[in-house]
């Protein structure tokens, strides 16, 4: 497959090319972001693209956008490459459209394995005008489980979003199966809140979901823009998702991935949440035990209890997603970091949180415990409904505390009174009660020496008199 790898550095240039030309690439060079550009829209371009983010003319970043809006151009995969190695270099590498993202120096090993899940991508990627009834216009996303467009249904002239199964899943029954199951599932939602499934059908070989195009940022995009929202916009955007999440469940589904690239924020201000690919209906007790002791989720939003793959979760779940997601919208930060995915799933199960208010300080301290309650490791510790998290942001707004949140603190600390962690025991000092003093032995013999040691003061005083 044709590689381009663009850098304004000779040296490395020169180095990366003979690397991944040894690994049976075609590989084409650029000096600059313009000539990159140039290549890019030949006729037959490089499907895989290299980029350094900072280069002459057009940078990385501008070209990864450049391409992403691009309805005449093929599906490239595009990996900036760049010294900055901070996680919002990345997030904001990430949201300008790239695939993929690099600091130098590389790991070899790695860069290759890379390039070959980008080969599948690529391969997996239908070809435009393959979906009859479908102007398919530009690409809003792709990965390995499916890839998203934004595009017209000509029949009733209106914009949608499609997503489209990759052919390697067309002949797994059970991929297959689920991403027609995610149509369903959304289909049985009707909600101003939550976007809007349209339609699922097959065509040839492909298999296709339509949805309402929802134009906006999702609250991931926002956060790189903005690092954290402010307390009162985080509560009306929150309450949105939440009453959402309530028809889900009242419909008898949890998500199981509420995070920040989920919901989607309209212009108006409308927060929609999105991709029930993860979603299953609650009572599907065939689907929960084929997926026992699998840790289905995003890690940096995952519930305990979906670390640990078990078998009956349900809404508090997605309680816990809710929360950690709210958490990222008000303090610019994901509750638990890790320098790999294990590291952060097992802070889901064992660390304890930093609660939101000491980072950020001016933080009401009411929103920290809405956030608190919802991020309890332990189910029960969690809201017992959805509406009693909504009655809790509804209260917020109002000014007012949240009620819900607090009697969950209470029940919290008598749980603890009740019984005590037993690794703590060493700090725990116990008052025996009443009954247990007067049956202690050792009482009798202490009172019995107060008694001899009264009279022998009273004898003493009486012959100094």
């Amino acid at each position: 497959m044709k590689v381009l790898i663009a850098d304004d550095d000779p040296m490395w240039r020169k180095l990366l090319g003979k690397r991944v030309q040894s690994w049976g690439h075609e590989v084409v060079l650029a000096e600059d972001g313009d000539r990159a550009w140039h290549i890019l829209r030949a006729q037959s371009p490089p499907r895989i693209a290299i980029l350094d983010w900072m280069m002459p003319g057009l940078d990385g970043t501008e070209i990864c956008r450049q391409i992403r809006h691009k309805s005449s151009m093929p599906f490239i995969y595009t990996i900036l490459v760049t010294g900055k190695d901070s996680r919002e270099d990345m997030m904001a590498g990430m949201e300008s459209g790239a695939d993929d993202f690099f600091s130098k120096p590389m790991d070899a090993a790695i860069l290759r394995s890379r390039l070959a899940v980008a080969e599948r991508i690529i391969e997996a990627v239908p070809k435009k005008g393959k979906l009859p009834g479908f102007d398919l216009i530009e690409r809003l996303g792709a990965g390995a489980m499916a890839t998203v467009y934004k595009g017209k249904q000509v029949s009733l002239d209106r914009m949608v979003a499609v997503k489209v199964l990759p052919k390697k899943y067309t002949e797994n029954s059970n991929f297959v199966e689920r991403f027609y199951a995610e149509g369903r599932a959304a289909a049985k939602l009707n909600h101003p809140n939550i976007v809007a499934a349209l339609d699922v059908g097959k065509s040839g070989d492909s298999h296709y979901f339509v949805m309402e195009y929802v134009e906006g940022q999702t609250v991931f995009e926002e956060l790189v823009d903005r690092d954290h929202y402010p307390e009162d916009e985080a509560l009306n955007l929150s309450l949105q998702i939440a009453k959402a999440l309530q028809h889900a469940h009242e419909a008898g589904f949890i998500h199981r991935d509420v995070k920040p690239k989920n919901i989607i924020i309209t212009p108006d201000r409308v927060a929609k949440l999105a991709d029930m690919g993860l979603a299953r209906a609650i009572s599907d007790r065939e689907a929960a035990e084929a997926e026992q002791g699998k840790a289905f989720g995003t890690p940096y939003y995952i519930s305990p209890e979906q670390v640990r793959g078990i078998r009956d979760i349900d809404f508090r779940a997605d309680i816990y997603g809710f929360g950690a997601t709210l958490y990222h919208m008000v303090v610019g930060k994901v509750p638990f970091e890790g320098s790999n995915v294990t590291e952060v799933m097992n802070k889901h199960l064992k660390e304890e949180l930093v609660p939101p208010d000491h980072i950020k300080t001016d933080l009401s301290s009411g929103m920290a415990e809405i956030i608190e309650v919802c991020l309890a490791k332990d189910p029960a510790a969690r809201y017992a409904s959805t509406a009693e998290l909504i009655e809790d942001l509804e209260s917020m707004l109002r000014g007012e505390a949240p009620l819900q949140a607090r009697k969950g603190f209470e029940l919290s600390t008598l749980s603890r009174l009740e019984h005590p962690d037993r690794s703590k025991e060493e700090n725990i000092v116990e008052i025996p009660s009443e009954q247990s003093i007067a049956t202690n032995p050792l009482f009798w013999v202490a009172v019995s020496g107060w008694a001899a040691t009264i009279v022998l003061i009273i004898i003493m005083a009486m012959q100094a008199s």
